[in-house]
């Protein structure tokens, strides 16, 4: 079977299901880490050679430019010569879907989430905040259990869409051209895209780009969400765009409303205090809320299932 033979819905179907299957293997992960890992390596080390405090801000954001710009060109070389080689080849399609997977989180992430809720619900406090410790940038020592379930949700409603839509929305759109790019720049964002004095001008790339590759799978996200939620679509164009971030609130927002509870408020990052705004006017999150956030979760994951697999129909049509 050649690459052709499905169509570009069809073809990003087969890599949700075969990762949502499969994932990043534990054994394959002790022997071969993550190909996000070597991504994180080369950023952090562009970052320490080309981003001096002793020079201006101006030199250190155009660098920061030329740094991403070198990156996402790889990834789409990289991306765009496997696309045009994996065409030629009569065991193509397999081998396509195993690569894109790759970029893909829904495993990983229901993983990850679990690990939160399971304590929580057993009411192992130390252990639920160990768990959410892994998948949030916040300070957890001091969470209570609605902080720990809250941080939880905050996260799985987030990563749906940068560790999910997007990278599905790219593939679609670029094949794996377009998701080597992605991956870089989102992989980027989350490690110098900041505000901190160190990273505010070397970043301002990274940040800037993903916010605009987001854009789309954002809302679609949030959409999607909403709909696996039967509800959500009022608390989510109502306080979506509270968000610092001009995407992160969509999805956040539609779980809030989905959910009926409130997300947001202050955080502690590093010691300091956030006053982050909130999403939601209901009660305080709670283990059960993750549970229930898991199910939307999954209805969510197969509406993007759906989706593409109607585009895929629509396609041959």
């Amino acid at each position: 079977m050649t690459l052709p033979a499905l169509s570009p819905p069809g073809r990003v179907l087969a890599a949700l299901v075969l990762e949502a299957m499969v994932g990043y293997p534990a054994w394959l992960q002790r022997r071969l880490p993550h190909p996000v890992v070597a991504v994180g390596a080369a950023i952090d080390g562009l970052e320490r050679g080309w981003n001096r405090a002793a020079w201006p801000a101006w030199v250190r954001k155009s660098l920061g430019v030329c740094a991403l710009a070198v990156l996402v060109g790889a990834g789409i070389v990289l991306g765009g010569s496997l696309d045009r080689w994996l065409k030629a080849q009569v065991w193509a399609f397999p081998i396509w879907v195993v690569i894109a997977t790759i970029g893909l989180a829904q495993r990983s992430l229901h993983q990850h989430v679990m690990a939160v809720e399971r304590p929580l619900s057993a009411s192992d406090l130390p252990s639920a905040r160990a768990a959410v410790a892994m998948i949030v940038g916040r300070d957890v020592d001091r969470l209570d259990p609605s902080g720990v379930s809250a941080a939880a949700i905050e996260s799985l409603a987030e990563s749906f869409s940068d560790g999910i839509v997007a990278p599905a929305f790219w593939l679609l759109v670029g094949g794996l051209a377009g998701l080597f790019a992605y991956k870089v720049v989102n992989t980027a964002d989350s490690m110098i895209g900041h505000l901190e004095p160190r990273y505010r001008a070397f970043g301002w790339a990274a940040a800037r780009t993903d916010d605009l590759m987001n854009l789309i799978p954002a809302r679609l996200a949030g959409a999607l969400i909403a709909l696996a939620g039967a509800g959500g679509w009022g608390v989510m164009m109502r306080d979506a765009r509270r968000h610092a971030s001009p995407n992160a609130g969509w999805p956040e927002a539609a779980m809030a409303g989905a959910l009926r509870v409130q997300l947001g408020g202050p955080a502690v990052y590093d010691g300091e205090v956030l006053d982050r705004p909130r999403f939601g006017a209901g009660r305080a999150a709670t283990a059960g809320d993750v549970g229930r956030g898991l199910v939307i979760y999954r209805r969510a994951c197969a509406l993007l299932w759906s989706m593409l697999a109607a585009g895929a129909i629509l396609w041959r049509a």
